[in-house]
């Protein structure tokens, strides 16, 4: 039950960030980011990259890992990197975002998969979701759609993935295929999770703050 409630209250709690505070005053994610890339990055190494290697052939689970990378890389190409924070508001936009709907969808859904089995990644998930659902949120509703295209675009992405949850548990699924997605979701979290990290400060230069909340999300993944 909590891989499908926990992805749902982070979006909720990043959406309503944006309605109760946006307008007081500007929000500053770069450190959030920062914490939640390095605490994705060390749970996904920590938990799901021993688990994976130990049930399925060593070459095979590298090669869906780099699949994964590549889908990002793809879905980022029509989402303009929104997975990672990367996501700029134009005037001009009048239409519904459609690439970008669907691009944070397929990733949503697949983010779901490994959540039934690992307390720890659905922590990190809901940790990287709550900034990403602050950023879509304002440039939602900075654009010019109607309130009924955005609230089906934020429905849509908050159930997709409780949805892959739901799938990776209801369908007749066999475990190697399990840890065959779980090896994609990998690929695509170390692909988010270090562009996060290299993207979350100005000119790409480490810093104080940012150093000592890698540090602290490093630490916490361990210890949980």
């Amino acid at each position: 039950m909590i891989s499908f409630l926990a992805p749902i209250l982070a979006v909720l709690f990043g959406v309503s960030i944006v309605l109760l505070y946006s307008k007081s005053k500007p929000l500053n994610l770069k450190l959030f980011l920062a914490f939640s890339g390095a605490f994705l990055l060390s749970t996904t190494i920590f938990e799901l990259l021993p688990e994976v290697y130990s049930h399925v052939e060593t070459k095979l689970i590298g090669v869906f890992i780099m699949g994964g990378i590549l889908l990002q890389i793809l879905l980022e190409f029509y989402s303009k990197g929104a997975e990672h924070g990367h996501l700029h508001h134009h005037e001009s936009n009048t239409r519904f975002p459609w690439f970008l709907f669907v691009s944070l969808g397929v990733h949503a859904f697949f983010e779901g998969f490994p959540l039934k089995d690992h307390n720890t990644i659905i922590i990190g998930v809901v940790i990287h979701k709550i900034p990403i659902a602050v950023l879509i949120t304002t440039y939602l509703i900075k654009s010019k759609l109607s309130k009924i295209q955005i609230i089906c675009f934020l429905v849509v992405f908050t159930l997709m993935t409780p949805l892959g949850s739901v799938a990776s548990e209801v369908l007749s699924i066999s475990p190697t295929l399990i840890y065959s997605i779980n090896a994609i979701v990998i690929g695509m979290f170390l692909h988010i999770s270090t562009i996060i990290l290299f993207e979350s400060s100005e000119g790409h230069h480490f810093n104080l703050n940012k150093i000592l909340m890698i540090i602290s999300a490093v630490i916490l993944a361990y210890f949980i």
